[in-house]
């Protein structure tokens, strides 16, 4: 196994923070915990690097299982785990396909480690595809969240069929009860002496000081042409737009891209490819405004995000919370605006803030310095990210400069590159092979 030192280096990370400091040494000390840390102050690593400590990468056993509110959360945690570069076996299990290839890739992987939702950690269970009798850690992140959705009969499943887990660990954004209680279930952690609470909520204060929250008057009650203006000031600032409905999410975001703004849709109610491609695109900066329900307040890591946008307004402190919370990560600094119509009250669990002075007397769009390119092969083929770099540059006559962001997935890629450099590079392309494959090379639309 590799040192920490090494892993922050693979992380681009200098140094952990003393939240993720103090819950490395208590994982060594106690083995029940509870981590309650404000949204976006790196709790994912927090747990991640115990975790991977207890984890014997010579077995071929499951050995550390992730409980996750939702599939976007389960990816993002599992690529988290493979930026660390660990020698360590992943797999991420999740609704929205078939549990039979889950089940097949379980066989097949033997992963150390899996990152589930409640419902579908419970189907394989139920089947005999997991044995949680091998499982040593078992962390549900973002607890609150799952009993939240509904999810408080698998959740006494789950307790119910990890009982021999020896580090049960809980991860919340929120303090609640429920935490100590959920975690008392299991056979180890009964005795309270046995469960430690690490209390870093009180940061709250100091991440609501690197965000800068304004009001933002909309004269009409469709605040669509506010929210142009607004878009309009921030150009090309990477910003997410959260909507109550996924009817109204669909709604501004073809109202954005009339308007010529790059702008993706995000909701429960799109399929899963195109849902991902909306965040790669996003995450590389080729789209630069994510219209989103409350789907995307938990569990999407853009780092580059730096402003929310609450077109329609939250209803719950959590809720201004957790949206609020995709900016600011880290150290980083953010703005968040509420659209209020000529009949809308300011909420009362929000702060008193200044009146947003709109700038642009007109809509006008920025436009993104990247577009977004779809390749038609992907792990699945043996294809790396330094593989579409070289055929890119080789074949497309590319320079590392004109390339963004570049990901691959099990049966396509996505590439981020310069607007200017696009047309010229597919026509290079037009015939050429990857890898010695023909495959499709196109613009993602």
């Amino acid at each position: 196994m590799i040192s920490t030192p090494e892993i922050l280096n693979n992380l681009g990370i200098e140094a952990l923070t003393p939240m993720q400091q103090q819950m490395g040494e208590a994982a060594q000390a106690v083995p029940g915990l509870v981590l309650l840390s404000p949204t976006g102050t790196g709790k994912t690593l927090a747990y991640l690097l115990p975790m991977c400590s207890l984890v014997d990468a010579e077995s071929a056993a499951l050995q550390a299982v992730v409980v996750v509110p939702s599939r976007e959360l389960a990816l993002q945690s599992h690529e988290a785990l493979k930026a660390m570069r660990l020698p360590l076996r992943a797999l991420s299990l999740y609704g929205g396909r078939p549990t039979m290839q889950e089940h097949r890739q379980l066989r097949e992987l033997k992963p150390h480690i899996v990152f589930a939702t409640p419902g579908r950690l419970c189907d394989h269970l139920d089947k005999g595809n997991l044995l949680p009798q091998t499982v040593r850690v078992l962390t549900i992140d973002e607890f609150d969240k799952c009993l939240e959705l509904g999810f408080r009969e698998e959740m006494g499943r789950i307790a119910a069929a990890f009982q021999a887990v020896r580090h049960g660990w809980l991860t919340s954004a929120t303090d609640t009860a429920d935490v100590n209680d959920y975690l008392r279930q299991f056979a180890a952690f009964k005795s309270t002496g046995s469960v430690r609470r690490l209390d870093f909520l009180h940061e709250a204060e100091a991440v609501q000081q690197r965000m800068q929250t304004w009001k933002v008057l909309s004269v009409e009650r469709d605040k669509l042409r506010a929210l142009g203006l607004l878009l309009s000031d921030l150009c090309n600032e990477q910003t997410i737009v959260f909507v109550a409905h996924r009817e109204s999410a669909e709604r501004v975001g073809r109202y954005l891209r009339d308007e010529g703004f790059a702008a993706e849709t995000y909701h429960g109610g799109m399929e899963q490819a195109v849902r991902e491609k909306a965040l790669y695109k996003f995450r590389a900066g080729c789209a630069r405004v994510l219209v989103s329900t409350d789907l995307a307040a938990r569990g999407l890591d853009v780092p580059e995000v730096s402003a929310v946008v609450h077109y329609h307004l939250p209803l719950k402190a959590d809720d201004f919370t957790h949206r609020s919370g995709r900016t600011a990560r880290w150290q980083a600094e953010g703005r968040i605006f509420l659209l209020t119509g000529p009949d809308e009250a300011w909420p009362d669990f929000v702060p008193p803030a200044a009146v947003y002075p709109l700038q642009s007397a007109r809509v006008k769009a920025a436009r993104p310095q990247y577009t977004m390119i779809y390749i038609g092969r992907g792990k699945k083929d043996k294809l790396s990210k330094g593989d579409v770099l070289g055929f890119l540059c080789k074949k497309g006559g590319l320079r590392a400069a004109d390339l963004g962001r570049i990901d691959v997935a099990d049966h396509c890629a996505y590439a981020a590159v310069r607007c200017d450099k696009v047309r010229d590079m597919l026509r290079k392309v037009a015939s050429e092979k990857i890898k010695g494959m023909k495959t499709i090379v196109q613009q993602a639309y």
